[in-house]
């Protein structure tokens, strides 16, 4: 399984972005896809993840403000982000788990709150 992550960027408090994570290879592996994400004082975070039957569990920090998805014929996992904070500056990786729980990820994208 190959995981492309993109959509970070500079953005200013209390503004959006959208994160994608393409797959590629062999999708029928993958049960679980998820968002974690990393900044140098802490360590890798989960964020947000999606099964392959639509369940959703969420990082409090992320409930009420992320929302994550997938669309299955584009073999595509989103992250939507709103009213983003300061601390939600990070370096956002897309993960992969299978059956049998080996993970695959994405090479991650950056992403800075600041104004």
């Amino acid at each position: 399984v190959q995981l492309q992550a993109s959509g970070g960027g500079l953005v200013q408090p209390g503004g959006s972005l959208r994160l994608s994570c393409a797959a590629s290879g062999s999708i029928g592996l993958i049960n679980v896809m998820a968002w974690y994400r990393q900044d140098p004082r802490n360590q890798r975070e989960l964020v947000a993840l999606i099964t392959t039957s639509g369940m959703t569990n969420y990082a409090e920090s992320a409930k009420g403000r992320f929302t994550i998805s997938r669309d299955s014929a584009k073999n595509t996992m989103y992250l939507q982000m709103n009213n983003l904070e300061p601390e939600d500056t990070a370096i956002y990786y897309c993960n992969a788990r299978t059956r049998s729980r080996y993970d695959f990820w994405g090479q991650g994208t950056l992403v800075t709150v600041s104004s």
